[in-house]
Parts: structure tokens; C-alpha cells; sequence
């Protein structure tokens, strides 16, 4: 078949980082991408792949009549035997251009898990409450990335009978456990190898809540636990005050280190014995957790989305914007008598349970019913 993808953008993200995965794992069908923003960080990868690929370079949150006559020519010239949209935006504008561009065949995607106004803005809950109407006439299935997606959503009025759940899928041999990176990364930073040494991979965002895991890194400290703290992603940088802040009025500065972004997150990944996930909501179906388990380091992470799901009983998950509880999840974890040697335990779960290759099955088994 020929699926035609449409997203909102292509920044470096969950949803966008599973549909690069999915559309070049996917062998049996002509995939084209059509991103209603620009080419973001995908966009040239989904290229060096040979996919083919337009962008709309709309503006971000802005839907003008010009740009949605521009989808429907794009369409029609595609002539895709499926439309597979990716989030509210895509759903609403791609869903609907694809009707009128005579397309019968409509998927639409949920990523979201909190539709609260402490987690969404209230442009998204507008959104997503018109396409809470439009399910039960637009899209002939809809495919839910977690399993507490599929339920908010449900509660929120979706059409019920159209919603299936298809988890994320992950390249098992791309990143995998390496104990020479590991030694690698912790020579760069200085990190001794019997020292322990915990992480979060995430963007500075008010949803990853930052500040729950430097309270609970201050209330290791105070109990006397010695660990090293990597943080990574965007904007994490000394020159962010607000961060840096944090961390010292919370007596932290000679445990952290703040690397930024890097390229090299799976070599990160393997350098920790235990990632953490600290988001107060928000989160669909956590993919960082899910690549630090495939290179075979613990998760520790706050009860979002399907977290529990991923991490089942190779990891901790403890209650949201509680620092405390954050702490003690934490301090289980580090108390391991085996911290040190990689969990293997975590890449079979993820093997199990989430490989690409199910992703890719499932997607087009949902396609197939269509």
C-alpha cells in the first residue's frame, strides 16, 4: 500500500522518533511523509533514508486556510491508499484534508495522556475536544500509542469502538548494551568505574519536572548516598539560571553535571546505572525509558503514562511531583547489590515486548482492518 504520513512537525521527540522508526522499518509499504511544519531534526534522516518527504513550514499552532488548500492538492496528487496522521493537529487538518481529497482510508494517532490544564494548554484541550466529535465520522480506526492514552481519551468522548492500542517499537541492535562505551564515557567525565552514577535524558520543560529530582537528589545526599547526577537534553547548560539555581540552593552542584544535548545517548545510557524519569504528566509512552532498558541499565520513574507498563518489574515507579518518594524509589535502586553490572532483565523486557518489528506489525494490521 501506499501510506501517506502526516505530522504535525519533526523535532526531535517521541512521536516523531517513532514514526522515523516505523516508516523505515516498513518494508512492505511506499511510505510518504508530509510534516505541516518544517523538516525538524527527522526530516533529513527521513531523506537519507530515501523516504520521501514535503513540508507545509506552517507556523507552529497556526492552521491558515492557505496552507490547509496546499495539504488537499498534496494529497490528491499523492493519491494514498491510507492516511496515518500523527497528534491532535495532524489528526484535525490531515484528517479532514484527507476526506476532501476523496481518501476513505483514515487512521488517526493519540499520543497524549493528560488532558489536564495543569499538563495541557488550553489551544490542545480545544483542539482535542473538537476531534473528541470528529472521531466518530473522520477516522476509521484510531491507533493509541499507550494504554493510558486510549483510556483518557475514551473518557474524554472518543469514539470507543475505533481506538486500538499499539505500543512503540524500538531497533534492537542500534542500541544495545556496551560495556566499552561505558568505560568510554565515564573516563570523559571523570567517573570512577565502581562509582555510582544516575541520569535523566530529557528536555528542561516544566512536564519533566527537573526540579522533583534535584529535591529528591538533595534528600540522597543528606542521607549520605555518594552518586555522580548526569543531566542531558536541551537547555541543559550552566547558563540556564533557573536550573542551576536549583541545584545550588538545593546543595547539589558537586554531584551534577550538566551535559546538554548529545548525540551519543545510548553510550550515555550504558555509562548509568540508573536512569530517571521525573515528569509530572504529560508523557504518552516514555521512550527514553524504553532505550535505557535496551542497554540494560534500571529505570526509576514517576507513574506517567505507561511507564509501570514499560519497566514492569525491572525497575521503581513512584508517585508524581513527590520528591520523597522519588528519593526512596531512588534509593532502593542504588542499594542493589548488583547496580553495577547491566540489568539484563531490562533489554529482554523491552525484546519481548517492544520491538520494532511487533511495532510494524501491528501498525499494519490495524491498516489492513481499514
Amino acid at each position: 500500500m501506499k501510506i501517506l504520513h502526516i505530522i504535525t512537525g519533526l523535532p526531535s521527540g517521541g512521536a516523531e522518533g517513532a514514526l522515523y522508526r516505523l516508516v523505515t522499518a516498513d518494508k512492505g509499504n511506499h511510505s510518504i511523509v508530509i510534516s505541516l511544519m518544517d523538516e525538524g531534526k527527522y526530516g533529513p534522516l527521513l531523506e537519507s533514508a530515501g523516504v520521501e518527504l514535503h513540508m507545509l513550514n506552517m507556523a507552529r499552532g497556526k492552521i491558515s486556510l492557505s496552507s490547509f488548500i496546499s495539504l488537499i492538492k498534496l494529497i490528491k496528487t499523492i493519491q494514498p491508499d491510507l492516511v496515518q496522521t500523527w497528534m491532535y493537529h495532524a489528526d484535525f487538518m490531515g484528517g479532514i484534508a484527507a476526506r476532501l481529497a476523496g481518501v476513505k482510508k483514515i487512521v488517526w494517532g493519540l499520543r497524549h495522556t493528560d488532558l489536564s490544564t495543569n499538563h495541557t494548554s488550553r489551544s490542545t484541550r480545544l483542539i482535542s475536544y473538537i476531534n473528541s466529535k470528529l472521531s466518530y465520522f473522520i477516522p476509521s480506526k484510531i491507533i493509541a500509542c499507550a494504554d493510558r492514552a486510549k483510556q483518557v481519551h475514551i473518557e474524554a468522548g472518543y469514539a470507543e469502538k475505533k481506538i486500538i492500542y499499539v505500543p512503540n517499537g524500538y531497533d534492537l541492535e542500534n542500541v544495545t548494551i556496551d560495556l566499552l562505551a561505558r568505560k568510554i564515557i565515564r573516563k570523559e567525565l571523570d567517573i570512577g568505574e565502581e562509582e555510582l552514577c544516575i541520569g535523566m535524558v530529557a528536555r528542561y520543560n516544566p512536564q519533566k519536572d527537573h526540579l522533583n529530582l534535584i529535591k529528591a537528589v538533595g534528600i540522597l545526599k543528606n542521607q549520605g548516598l555518594k552518586f555522580k547526577l548526569l543531566l542531558i537534553g536541551p537547555d541543559i547548560i550552566a547558563s540556564n539560571a533557573k536550573l542551576t539555581r536549583d541545584i545550588n540552593e538545593a546543595g547539589i552542584s558537586d554531584y551534577v553535571r550538566l551535559l546538554g544535548p548529545r548525540s551519543d545517548v545510548p553510550a550515555i545510557m550504558n555509562s548509568l546505572d540508573v536512569h530517571v524519569l521525573s515528569s509530572a504528566g504529560g508523557e504518552g509512552f516514555p521512550n527514553v525509558l524504553c532505550e535505557a532498558m535496551l542497554c540494560g541499565t534500571r529505570c526509576v520513574s514517576t507513574d506517567v503514562g505507561d511507564a509501570a507498563i514499560i519497566i514492569g518489574e525491572t525497575g521503581e515507579i513512584c508517585q508524581a511531583s513527590d520528591s520523597y518518594a522519588l528519593a526512596d524509589a531512588l534509593a532502593i535502586t542504588l542499594k542493589l547489590p548488583n547496580i553495577l553490572m547491566r540489568n539484563h532483565l531490562a533489554r529482554q523486557r523491552i525484546i519481548d515486548n517492544f520491538s520494532i518489528e511487533k511495532m510494524v506489525k501491528n501498525f499494519n494490521s490495524v491498516w489492513n482492518l481499514v
